[in-house]
């Protein structure tokens, strides 16, 4: 099924999770999964709600990682 990851187009299996899909981009990227914020059709999901919020035809995902400096 098709959804948009930081706008773009990517195709995603069915029964796919927020932290599956997480874990599939940090795997991709090389980047660190702490500090990522998800927002899911313009509203945010909280961390707590990863593992069981699935991801559904259409959806547009952002993903936003968090940088510390000083």
């Amino acid at each position: 099924m098709l959804v948009t990851v930081n706008g773009e187009t990517r195709s995603v299996e069915p029964g796919t999770t927020i932290a599956m899909l997480v874990t599939q981009l940090a795997g991709e990227s090389g980047k660190d999964q702490r500090g990522i914020a998800i927002e899911r059709n313009l509203e945010i999901v909280p961390k707590s709600e990863h593992a069981s919020t699935v991801i559904e035809e259409g959806d547009r995902i952002e993903l936003v990682q968090f940088v510390g400096g000083g």
